[in-house]
């Protein structure tokens, strides 16, 4: 990671040298200025990373900074320093704009805790942004191989196309859902997109929640109900798991199909819709209509326009670029520090034949940025069932239940314990605080408290 330039705006000359100081021994570049006016012209002129702002400044308020900070082109992270005492204004300043604030008096490495983990922040931050620009021309489908080119080529064209119907098959965990959105976004993204999955409602609902009922229509039905398909209207309905819609349903869906008008539950006037319907299954449904189990004549409707989704073993080569963008996001939404994947650990992850396919290396991965947060990921941190393709044993508590470990002495158990330890120590070393002791951990809040709840802390004991 790229160290940041940071300004430091501040008028206690001596504490601003000492700090110059310490955070050049970091590798950082820093510049300060002594009043806000200086302040706001070094920011034009030297366009600072980072900037720790003073709450006092002997010219204006620090929130007068901020507020010029916050309107321009490209503002710098902004760090809040307030005396002590002055820790309500401070978190009124982070609710004005500022990244974060510390007090004073401040122990320095918490300062640069704090740089690095906002700096940090904000270079993962402007690289999902580039990746999400990138992205304009692939409609968010992530990936380079032959299989994904030829997907990406098919999306575009039938996304453009008049197909009303649009059937997509593949593997669970393929992503059909992100194809359904992509298809529905090449031609109007602002038109609405309703999605539901066949196989979530009992039966006696799904007719309902497709169509809509009248008020009075079942018993509980006290209003109107306005069914999916009139919500979709001028847009596209998205039908995951049609496979699993009941064969009566099936037979009103068809008539819908080739009429576009329906009725809702208890009504007797017909609807018109417009709608564009793509329908996702990860059954072979053309097997399952000649066998009888789905109706052949709507297979032969939805399937106007077949799309073949290809499972990850048929396009290991995006592998690599789809780790590096789940990487980037579980980090942002955890809050910790990016996890770091060697040759090694990546080599295993391609000879994975991952049978949950996207969507089970995208929970691989949020696993590892919860449970080793800023580590490097070795194969005795991976599942087992990806670890044992390099012949290592893997005994890590990560993937142990507490209750299974206790009572045995292994290595596991060993480990189990000292993890236990080294959360209890920084709870007690920041008195409870959780916030402090989960960055003294290199992990976030939310990863603390579910490690702890793991672990059956309470922090009672600590």
């Amino acid at each position: 990671m790229r160290m940041p330039n940071v300004l430091i705006i501040d008028d206690e000359k001596n504490l601003v040298n000492s700090l110059v100081f310490s955070l050049e021994e970091e590798g950082m570049t820093v510049d300060a200025a002594y009043t806000g006016k200086d302040g706001l012209v070094a920011i034009e002129t030297k366009t600072p990373d980072l900037v720790l702002l003073d709450l006092k400044l002997p010219d204006q308020s620090g929130f007068d900074i901020l507020d010029a900070i916050k309107v321009m082109t490209s503002p710098p992270t902004t760090i809040m320093i307030s005396a002590h005492g002055d820790t309500r204004a401070a978190v009124e300043a982070v609710k004005k704009g500022a990244q974060d604030y510390i007090t004073k008096p401040f122990d320095l490495d918490e300062l640069i805790l704090l740089i690095q983990r906002n700096h940090k922040h904000r270079q993962l931050s402007e690289e999902v942004a580039y990746r999400r620009g990138q992205e304009v021309n692939t409609h968010g489908l992530i990936g380079t191989s032959d299989a994904m080119k030829t997907l990406l080529q098919q999306v575009e064209r039938v996304g453009k196309s008049s197909a009303r119907t649009i059937l997509l098959q593949g593997p669970s965990g393929s992503g059909k859902t992100l194809i359904a959105k992509a298809l529905h976004g090449v031609k109007d993204k602002s038109a609405p997109f309703v999605a539901l999955n066949c196989a979530s409602l009992p039966e006696n609902l799904l007719e309902a929640e497709l169509f809509g009922a009248e008020k009075g229509a079942y018993t509980g039905a006290d209003k109107r109900r306005t069914g999916l398909v009139e919500l979709a209207n001028g847009g596209t309905l998205f039908l995951d798991e049609i496979g699993e819609l009941p064969l009566p349903l099936q037979a009103k869906l068809l008539t819908f199909l080739e009429t576009h008008r329906f009725r809702s539950v208890g009504g007797q006037a017909e609807i018109e819709a417009d709608i564009r319907v793509i329908a996702a299954s990860n059954r072979d449904l053309h097997a399952e209509a000649l066998s009888g189990t789905f109706r052949e004549d709507l297979f032969y409707r939805l399937n106007v326009m077949p799309l073949n989704i290809p499972c990850l073993a048929e396009r290991k080569e995006d592998i690599p670029q789809l780790v590096d963008e789940f990487v980037i996001d579980l980090t942002l939404q955890e809050g910790g520090s990016p996890i770091m994947i060697p040759p090694e650990t990546l080599t295993l992850f391609n000879e994975y034949r991952w049978p949950g396919n996207i969507r089970e290396l995208r929970n691989t991965i949020e696993r590892l940025t919860i449970l080793h947060a800023g580590e490097t990921i070795l194969p005795t941190h991976l599942p087992p069932e990806i670890a044992s393709l390099s012949g290592t044993s893997v005994s890590t508590v990560s993937y142990i239940k507490p209750d299974e470990v206790k009572n045995d002495s292994s290595l596991a158990n060993e480990m189990y314990k000292r993890e236990a330890e080294c959360i209890r120590e920084a709870l007690l070393q920041f008195r409870g605080r959780k916030g402090e002791a989960a960055s003294s951990l290199g992990i976030s809040r939310h990863a603390l408290k579910r490690r702890m709840q793991k672990l059956g802390l309470t922090g009672e004991d600590c």
